[in-house]
Order: structure tokens, then sequence, then C-alpha cells
């Protein structure tokens, strides 16, 4: 089997809704974000012969899912009072409302999925909140 893996990263604020402890309030993370890639056989013909996939456009495809939500504050639908969106919309901050709440499991997998539809064969993603924290996706 062969794998290749990148990174790429975002910084982003949320906080865990109905959650006790620190984590209740909105703070800050590095996301580092390592996608690895799988494949029993290099492609046979073509600019990409002898490789999994283009190094170019797998780094390029995760950038893009990271930059999505860099510099926003994530959170889940639900956790804010609509006046509360409409008051931060307001001062034109950039926003990104999910459907999960945003713990680096839930991203784990997010990011996974999203890989997965553009046509990458992922073994797992790892998602760091810390540089000693991470959770890991993967399909069994």
């Amino acid at each position: 089997m062969y794998y290749l893996q990148t990174k790429a990263s975002f910084d982003a604020a949320h906080f865990l809704w109905k959650y006790e402890g620190k984590c209740r309030n909105i703070h800050g993370h590095r996301w580092n974000v390592v996608a690895k890639i799988k494949s029993q056989e290099l492609e046979q013909e073509g600019q990409t012969r002898g490789m999994v996939v283009d190094f170019g456009n797998l780094k390029k495809d995760l950038k893009l899912l990271c930059d999505y939500f860099d510099h926003s504050l994530i959170y889940e639908t639900g956790s804010l009072k609509a006046e509360t969106v409409a008051a931060l919309q307001n001062e034109d901050f950039h926003l990104e409302e999910v459907s999960f709440r945003p713990t680096a499991e839930n991203f784990a997998y997010y990011f996974h999925k999203k890989l997965t539809d553009l046509g990458y064969a992922v073994h797992c993603v790892e998602v760091y909140e810390t540089p000693n924290n991470c959770a890991v996706y993967e399909e069994e």
C-alpha cells in the first residue's frame, strides 16, 4: 500500500455549546489538518505516472477546504441567538455555521468526507487543536 500525506492549517475560534468547562467560552486554535491518502497501485500513464495522486492537487484541495474556515468564528447551528449572529454579521465578522459540534473529532470526519467527495482515496484525517492533541477519523 502507498500512502501520501499532506497538511494544511487554519486559525479560527469556536466554543462548545452546552459544555461545562473552559471550552464553553469562545477561544481560538491553530487547527492543523493532516490528510493521508492511500492506493495499492500507482498511476501508469500520463503526467501522474508513478504517483498515487499529484501532490500539488492534493495540497491545493486541502488548503481550499481549510481556507474556508480561516480567521472565522465557527459555531454550531442553534448555539447563538439570532440577534447575536445578526450583531456579529453587522460588524462584518467572518462567521461559519456548522451543523455539528465543532470538535476536533467532528472536523476530522468533516475533512475526510470532503476529500472523499473530491475523489481521493482517504486513509485517515488527523485534526490537531493543539500541538499535542489530535483526533483521527478513518473508515473501517
